[in-house]
């Protein structure tokens, strides 16, 4: 594949035998044979299956929301305590992710997936969530190029000369994809005259093209699920993935899956989660950036739940140390993996000490994570694979730590919403708004993964940055460390000011954005409502 992957094609949109029912809104290089007419026919299966209740699923997040919003507060279900107190398990692990102590994230285009497979963890995470962009042009390129690496194939050559391919196949990395969450449509799919959901369309296209190869090879498919909200929403995707593997007549439950607990009412719903995927899961991940997110966007309206600025927010907090421990707790008596969560440094390349305090702080990091009991864990370059590594290496001889059962872990609803202490500094605010201009830009550029101030920051960390300021500036009484009162005033000064601090705006991803992504967060932020999902109305603003 070359380096001219994104370009688009003239050629035309829809397959030579039209597909009824099924229309393509948009044209990209490889476009036909990545959507052949059985491809359609099972996306229009798919989409008629699944669609009704997908939307009434979003329906009942609102539902949720509103009675959060009139100062209710999330809790363990009731109606679901023979499932907490039951005893099961999930079904038995495949050899192939018994031993995750390293995994690697990022998006789907030639370069990152290569060098990700080639990076010595034990699994990558091909993300068409978070960290892609999800243009039309991105998801064919993502697609072609993971078949291209299932095939074995796979090469990139940069405009500089260098060429890239993968190493040897039992030298890579695990493949798992992480398609797009409930929430998401794909506009350029539609079925019977509506979008398709964005997670079926990235799911069943993968499983379409590449399912039996996987299977073959002892390595799936495997899926990490995101942003569930319930054990109904967990019961959907395995109603989802039951309808592909029927469809590509592969053996039900061959498609294995991680969920992500990366949203505060799914916390509550653990065991409930495992069990409505009993058959394929094989563990849940401790989504700490989106589960931050997830807990302001709940708390919206409760003023006594706002949080200080992110970087106080870290994993000893008590509600997240909570969070962690419980995750750990439930998957290990179910039988299934506990991962943890992500580090997002990249090495500071021009300052020793700056970069030595860096890694210091994502050893003491990987370190909490291997000795509470998780078995696993993430990182988002490929530099910090050995430091992650060496930890758990040292601290987990075997594959993983099931045996570690955490019976002394007892968590209740209080400790899991409790708000966390601190501050908000100038800094802080600053900090949020550069962060959320910054790749929100980069975004509506084509561009989902973004380094910033020696962090690579994804769709997650800017809603944090995004919620945090909607959600200071409508509370009443909100000041700075240094008394400034958190209003509008305070926002106009940050925004006028930024291109300024940003300087060369040319010089950064999406720079030539950036004023339309200042115009969008003081839209958003000013808003009387806080919008649910900053990806949903930048979607809006992308080809």
């Amino acid at each position: 594949m070359s380096a001219h992957a994104h370009a688009l094609s003239p050629h035309p949109a829809a397959a030579s035998r039209p597909t009824p029912g099924i229309a393509l809104t948009a044209e990209a290089e490889g476009q036909e044979a990545l959507l052949p007419p059985d491809a359609l026919a099972l996306l229009v299966s798919l989409h008629r299956a699944i669609e009704p209740e997908r939307q009434a699923r979003l329906s009942a997040r609102c539902e949720r929301q509103a009675f959060f919003d009139a100062g209710g507060l999330p809790d363990f279900r009731e109606d679901t305590r023979e499932i907490r107190e039951g005893d099961w398990s999930v079904a038995p692990l495949p050899a192939a992710l018994r031993d995750r102590r390293v995994e690697i994230t990022g998006p789907v285009d030639p370069k990152m997936v290569i060098n990700a497979l080639n990076s010595g963890a034990k699994v990558y995470m091909a993300d068409f969530e978070d960290s892609t962009s999800p243009t039309w042009a991105n998801l064919m390129t993502g697609q072609q190029a993971l078949i291209g690496a299932v095939r074995g194939d796979l090469e990139f050559l940069a405009d500089n000369g260098k060429r890239y391919a993968l190493r040897p196949y039992n030298e890579q990395a695990v493949l798992i994809v992480r398609p797009r969450g409930w929430h998401l449509d794909e506009k350029h799919v539609l079925v019977d005259g509506q979008p398709m959901s964005g997670a079926l369309f990235d799911a069943a296209l993968f499983a379409f093209h590449n399912a039996r190869a996987l299977m073959d090879k002892g390595r799936g498919p495997y899926f990490y699920l995101p942003k569930l909200q319930s054990m109904e929403e967990a019961a959907l995707w395995e109603a989802a993935l039951s309808h592909i593997e029927a469809a590509l007549g592969l053996p039900q439950g061959q498609m294995k899956v991680t969920v992500l607990i990366e949203t505060l009412p799914a916390v509550f719903e653990m065991h409930e989660i495992l069990h409505a995927l009993r058959g394929r899961i094989v563990g849940l991940n401790c989504g700490r950036w989106d589960y931050i997110f997830s807990y302001i966007k709940t708390f919206r309206a409760h003023r006594d739940k706002v949080l200080p600025e992110r970087g106080q927010v870290t994993m000893t907090q008590p509600f997240l140390k909570a969070y962690s421990e419980l995750l750990i707790q439930t998957c290990h008596k179910r039988g299934a993996h506990a991962m943890g969560g992500m580090a997002a440094q990249i090495p500071i390349s021009n300052d020793e000490a700056a970069n030595e305090q860096a890694l210091a702080r994502v050893r003491a990091d990987k370190l909490r994570e291997v000795t509470a009991g998780h078995d696993g864990t993430w990182v988002a370059h490929p530099a910090l694979i050995p430091v992650a590594q060496a930890i758990f290496d040292e601290h987990m001889p075997g594959p993983n730590q099931h045996d570690k059962l955490r019976e002394d872990v007892s968590v209740g609803r209080d400790q899991l919403i409790a708000p966390s202490m601190g501050s908000i500094t100038r800094a802080g605010f600053e900090g949020n708004v550069e962060v959320c201009v910054r790749y929100l830009a980069a975004w509506l550029d084509g561009n989902g993964c973004v380094p910033i101030h020696w962090l690579m920051e994804d769709a997650a960390t800017a809603e944090i940055s995004r919620t945090q300021i909607w959600q200071w500036l409508h509370t009443p009484g909100m000041h700075l460390a240094d008394g400034t009162a958190i209003d509008s005033k305070l926002l106009d000064a940050t925004l006028r000011g930024l291109p300024a601090r940003l300087g060369d705006t040319a010089a950064l991803p999406g720079g030539n954005r950036v004023g339309e992504a200042i115009a969008l967060l003081d839209e958003l932020s000013r808003s009387d409502e806080l919008a649910e999902f900053l990806t949903l109305p930048a979607y809006q603003r992308i080809d």
